[in-house]
């Protein structure tokens, strides 16, 4: 028996105890067949709510359990009688009345099918309950079109181009006809706001193949804003954000809007691209204008560090403008203003401009809010090599971040030893994972070098903080030349590999060739294995997967305690996979 049908039968049961206490007796006096029931023995089972029934015809646990064990007993007609008797009784019975529906449908009677429904309409003009069970007692037994024939009654029936909308759009969803399920699904939510999330949920799951007609249905002009809104998360849930915002912002300016743009910008928060950022960010504004200044304030600054991800300085300025100066903004407004508009200010590379308004005894920041800028600004001052101001504006500063910042910083004056025991004293922890992770590696590397400074490493991972990746790929082989060989130069070598790598075109032959001379080298240092494993990783990526299989096999077999083992298995297979078998 099928779930759906299954789910009324249950709900009917669910609904007729609830109404009448004095059923759960009744239904206690069928636990024998019931536990027959679960053990497969469906027969006996049968024989038991049959007893109940020739004793109480209204039996309604005893009917639905017969329901499900003649069904699976191929034995329905004799369902049927019994059922008329006992709706005969209770004519007012609504689960009786679905139960009868289900019957004549189990049968394939369905010129009675739809007498008995109809009858039970003219009962209830004004319910949906009869059109329901009747499409659905059709939906059941995968008689598709008279199952849409029947909602589609009750829908001319009863008036309202909502009614039946979800029973419909289910029942598009379950032949594939997406596009009739997505307008049925505009429908529902037009007519209750609060399908909208299972409506997403459920067109979520249409093929990418019909993504895009699927939207077209719910951001055609003259759908319901409702209906254009559902379309706008769709597109977020499928990765278009730009096309999502156009959507949504057409639907702006009703009661609903605060909701529906709060909502909007919680789902954008989980795209990670530049459209993503930008998307969030323009939402967040307009929802800004439209709530009190303690969500406002918070929400205009968060919008501002979106839209700097996104790259977007002119949006982020727009959302900025004005509200320093404007004295009608509580304190806090102002604080958050100024923090938002600094960080406009340090992406835009006005540095000189950014530092006196943050060293300004006037500026209201928080404290918070003050470091994070402390350190996005020495960041800043880095990238353009200007190590002595990047230091000096970390000040007095003794967080995490700020002493991990002036390990980069002596790290790049080529003071090593200095650099590590700023990078122990911060710990592998941070808030920023990335930055973490890149510090411990970095502690990796330096831990090889016995000497205790190295202009040369210094300078060269200046230069690829800097981003000038190709210089840096030859400054550090350069310094790397300097170190031993079993003292640091195959890490450094190793990193050079990695940026040549990541840069790929013409430096991957650069890559393979330093790769190449650290797993030559060997040792007892992790450097030679994640080497070969990087290197096999470019042979895949390039679609040299024949010529990257013995380079992971040899890794597995060389270093077969190494944490880099797990990795190279998990790419060995991928490159047998990609192998077509001969």
């Amino acid at each position: 028996m099928n779930r759906s049908r299954s789910w009324a039968i249950v709900t009917s049961l669910v609904l007729v105890l609830s109404a009448d206490p004095g059923r759960t007796a009744r239904g206690q006096a069928i636990g024998p067949g019931f536990e027959l029931e679960r053990s497969g023995r469906y027969a006996d089972a049968a024989s038991v709510y049959l007893t109940t029934v020739r004793g109480d015809p209204t039996n309604l646990p005893a009917l639905l359990g017969l329901e499900r064990t003649l069904f699976v007993l191929n034995r329905m007609p004799e369902l049927l009688p019994l059922v008329q008797n006992a709706r005969g009784r209770l004519p007012e019975s609504a689960a009786l009345r679905s139960l009868e529906l289900r019957v004549y449908a189990a049968l394939n009677q369905l010129d009675s099918l739809e007498t008995i429904a109809r009858r039970w309409a003219a009962t209830a003009p004004q319910s949906e309950q009869p059109y329901r069970e009747w499409g659905q007692a059709l939906a059941d037994h995968r008689m598709w079109d008279e199952a849409r024939r029947a909602f589609l009654v009750g829908r001319r029936t009863l008036g309202g181009d909502g009614t039946l909308a979800i029973e419909l759009a289910q029942l598009e969803q379950r032949t594939g006809n997406w596009e009739a399920a997505a307008a049925e699904w505009g429908r529902a939510v037009t007519r209750s706001p609060d399908i909208g999330p299972t409506a997403e949920s459920q067109l979520a799951d249409a093929p990418a193949a019909v993504h895009d007609r699927v939207a077209r249905v719910l951001t055609a002009p003259g759908v319901s804003a409702r209906a254009r809104r559902l379309g706008a998360e769709l597109l977020l849930t499928w990765g278009q954000p730009t096309a999502a915002w156009a959507a949504m912002e057409s639907t702006l300016g009703d009661s609903e809007t605060p909701d529906a743009l709060r909502r909007f910008a919680d789902l954008a928060g989980v795209l990670t691209t530049a459209e993503g950022h930008r998307a969030r960010g323009v939402a967040l504004a307009r929802w800004a204008d439209l709530v009190p200044w303690q969500q406002a304030s918070r929400a205009r600054a968060e919008a501002v560090r979106e839209l700097l991800e996104a790259g977007d300085k002119v949006a982020a300025r727009r959302v900025l403008e004005g509200l320093t100066t404007d004295s009608t903004a509580p304190a806090e407004a102002h604080a958050v203003a100024e923090a938002a508009l600094l960080q406009v200010l340090i992406a835009d590379g006005q540095l000189d401009v950014a530092e006196e308004r943050l060293t300004a005894a006037r500026t209201s920041i928080t404290a918070d809010d003050r470091a994070a800028l402390r350190l996005a600004l020495s960041q800043a001052r880095v990238a353009r090599g200007e190590l002595d101001r990047a230091e000096t504006v970390l000040g007095e500063d003794s967080s995490v971040a700020a002493v991990a910042q002036r390990g980069w910083i002596v790290l790049y004056r080529g003071n090593l030893r200095a650099a590590l025991e700023d990078f122990r004293l911060a710990g592998p922890y941070a808030t920023d994972r990335a930055a973490a992770t890149e510090r411990t590696a970095m502690m990796a590397m330096l831990q090889r070098i016995p000497q205790e400074s190295s202009p040369e490493l210094g300078a060269a991972l200046l230069t690829l903080a800097r981003g000038d990746s190709v210089a840096a790929i030859n400054a550090l082989r350069r310094a790397g030349g300097k170190l031993p060989e079993q003292g640091g130069r195959l890490e450094v070598l190793l990193l050079a590999g990695q940026v040549a790598a990541g840069k790929g075109g013409d430096q991957a032959q650069t890559a393979t060739a330093l790769f190449d001379e650290v797993v030559r080298a060997g040792g007892e240092g992790a450097a030679p294995a994640a080497a070969e494993l990087e290197w096999a990783r470019l042979l895949v990526r390039r679609g040299q997967n024949a010529e990257a299989i013995p380079h992971l096999e040899h890794l597995i077999l060389t270093y077969p305690s190494s944490a880099f083992v797990p990795e190279a298995r998990r790419v060995l297979e991928r490159a047998k996979g990609a192998i077509p078998k001969s």
